[in-house]
């Protein structure tokens, strides 16, 4: 997927009305930046995300089935009794949406601060201290020196979550040139990227859907007309 279209359609959704969907939740101008990120996941907009959804989230933005399913066994069985505070375990593995702020995990890059919120600042160092190529990207390298950078000692579960979550970032959100741009990891950490992607993998799909028809439309008057002569022998 082209980075600079996710971009471009990114800053606008970000700049539109007060109140948006996020897979099948209702985000709200009130909530904060993590649970915009998170709520996408939520599929069917009843505040809790199970593994199922996860995984359903992941291959509408364009994941694979494998990375999916990792995905969803990773993240859900790692956040769900961190989202769950007060409560026994469940083997369904639920994530509270409004409890996502708990789950935050250390070696990030702090552009959410303890309540989920984002933070502006932290944000812009991201590219400040490692897009040393280009001003406003980041190459696959630099990508791996800011991994290195905001690793906590003996942190290893938020070295791991952080490699993971820039790893599948890189991978779906890259541009022709192998860059991850500024708006587009802007939009992961605001909440508008995930429904962008969606939207992009559902028009390609529709387009070759429709192309297929036409390529089948074309081929049955001949089909018709070799089935009238084989009859007329």
């Amino acid at each position: 997927m082209a980075g600079s279209s996710v971009s471009s359609q990114t800053e606008k959704d970000t700049s539109s009305g007060s109140s948006e969907t996020k897979g099948g939740k209702s985000v709200q101008e009130g909530d904060n930046a993590l649970e915009k990120h998170v709520a996408f996941f939520d599929r069917n907009g009843d505040g809790v995300i199970y593994p199922w959804e996860t995984y359903q989230g992941f291959r509408a933005i364009g994941a694979g089935r494998l990375q999916s399913a990792f995905g969803a066994v990773f993240i859900n069985m790692g956040l769900s009794q961190k989202t769950r505070p007060g409560k026994g375990f469940s083997p369904l593995f639920p994530i509270e949406v409004k409890n996502s702020r708990l789950a935050i995990h250390g070696s990030d890059t702090d552009a959410y601060d303890k309540d989920g919120r984002f933070v502006e600042s932290k944000f812009e160092e991201i590219f400040k201290k490692h897009a040393h190529t280009h001003q406003n990207a980041l190459t696959y390298k630099e990508i791996q020196q800011l991994l290195k950078t905001n690793r906590d000692p003996k942190d290893y579960g938020g070295w791991i979550s952080a490699y993971a979550e820039w790893k599948i970032l890189h991978e779906l959100c890259q541009d022709k040139n192998g860059l991850l741009t500024k708006e587009t990891v802007r939009g992961v950490y605001d909440g508008s990227l995930f429904k962008q992607l969606e939207k992009q993998r559902s028009s390609s799909s529709s387009s070759r859907d429709k192309n297929q028809k036409q390529m089948e439309k074309q081929r049955s008057p001949s089909s018709s007309s070799r089935d009238k002569n084989q009859k007329l022998r």
